[in-house]
């Protein structure tokens, strides 16, 4: 058999192939009028899935008014203790106006890896496992950008801080919120958590002591949730950022301290509240070396490092701080004692906070106000400042958050207002 060997010569396009190759190969340029407006699509789905802030409104009102008392803002009215500030100015004066390492000083991660063991006898390597961020906020942020893919479920108590869901949200993870009671003292309820773990939950999202309530973890509580992390093979986020701020027989534990906790805890701080270093930036973040090398992975994209001169001033706060740190607890316990009271005597139903510098007191059934009618008439009427309770989850509803991180006098002040504005407003 012969073969035959011609190649048959190639097809030569004509006019109409060329055309639908050109448009089947040309991008689509769509016109704006088929895309929609940009102002209506610029931002992403993420962002546009969260509310603002249900206290900002709030804070833009104060801001026009005077004489107001605000117990809004979650912020010392002490300055920060002056060894401290001399540290920042020591450093700006040696010429320390350069970057860090991406994880920090050492020295500093020295002294924080001493002070947690210490005060909590957890160990964390401070060449490895400790990471200097800018405030608690941007370890957050970190934790749950570095461990959540979309769709992850993350448990989280509310009550709780207003930025906790967002942070979940704009990591891509999706937020299973568990209630919290009044007549619980607003601690978690481990049954509840359990039953709300399915097979999508990543992770268990703990702020204790807590903002906006001062509700803490009792032991027996921490316990069960730490068994139940182990049983059901989850991560824990633990923001504790109050955890110097703690009164009478309550003692703070460290979540990642407890039994297993360890190697599944990305444990949180930060210098702002007990050291009055809001405006500093200094926060922390410790996480087994295989997770902490993924977080500092998106936080050297994002940040670089944390300050140097707050770093520095951060030192001096764990060096020297401690006899201010207790001094300003007590001032704490002091004002919280008698406020606590106060609002109870105005027949605000006020659980005792254990923890942070909030009080929670329950508002509706005195005024029959739900819990932003209040918050504004209180402060058009009274000048004093508070945050409703619904900003910070649907079972803050009918309270609002009192800070008392604010004079003694301008507490008691406050409550002589806010007697007269319950008092008219009762309810015939």
């Amino acid at each position: 058999m012969t073969i035959d060997a011609r190649v048959e010569p190639a097809l030569q396009p004509t006019a109409d192939d060329e055309a639908t190759l050109k448009a089947e190969t040309t991008p689509r340029v769509l016109t704006g009028s088929a895309r929609g407006p940009l102002a209506d699509r610029a931002l992403s789905e993420r962002v546009r899935a969260v509310p603002p802030s249900g206290i900002r409104r709030f804070f833009d009102i104060l801001a026009t008014m005077e004489d107001v008392i605000s117990l809004g803002v979650g912020e010392p009215d002490f300055d920060t203790p002056e060894p401290i500030v001399e540290a920042g100015i020591a450093s700006l004066r040696r010429g320390r106006t350069h970057y860090t390492s991406n994880y920090g000083t050492i020295e500093l991660r020295r002294a924080l890896s001493d002070h947690l063991e210490r005060r909590y006898g957890v160990q964390y390597d401070p060449a490895s496992e400790i990471l200097i961020t800018v405030g608690a906020s941007e370890a957050v942020d970190l934790a749950l950008r570095a461990t959540c893919d979309p769709g992850d479920e993350v448990i989280l108590h509310e009550p709780s801080y207003v930025a906790y869901a967002p942070a979940v949200i704009f990591a891509g993870g999706v937020v299973r919120h568990v209630a919290t009671r009044m007549e619980d003292d607003f601690a978690l309820d481990p049954l509840q958590v359990e039953a709300s773990i399915s097979p999508r939950t990543k992770a268990l999202f703990l702020g204790y002591p807590c903002n906006p309530t001062g509700a803490v973890l009792p032991d027996a509580v921490q316990d069960e949730l730490a068994l139940l992390a182990e049983r059901h093979d989850l991560l824990v986020y633990s923001d504790e950022i109050y955890d110097r701020l703690a009164y009478g027989s309550y003692r703070h534990r460290a979540f990642s301290a407890l039994p297993g906790m360890r190697e599944r805890t990305i444990l949180m701080g930060g210098f702002s509240k007990a050291y009055a270093m809001t405006g500093w930036r200094v926060g922390w973040l410790c996480a087994p070396s295989v997770i902490l090398e993924g977080i500092v992975k998106v936080h050297q994209y994002g940040i670089m490092s944390a300050p140097t001169t707050a770093q520095d001033a951060a030192l001096e706060a764990l060096r020297s701080g401690e006899s201010e740190v207790q001094r300003m607890l007590a001032e704490y316990d002091r004002r919280r004692r008698m406020f606590v009271d106060g609002l109870n005597a105005l027949e605000l139903r006020t659980f005792e906070p254990k923890g942070a510098f909030y009080a929670f007191p329950q508002v509706t059934p005195a005024t029959a106000m739900d819990s932003e009618t209040f918050t504004e008439r209180l402060l058009e009427e009274e000048h004093v400042a508070v945050v409703p309770g619904g900003a910070f989850g649907p079972s803050g509803e009918g309270h609002v958050r009192a800070c008392y991180a604010t004079s003694y006098e301008q507490l008691q002040e406050a409550l002589v207002r806010i007697g007269r504005f319950v008092e008219h407003h009762r309810p015939s």
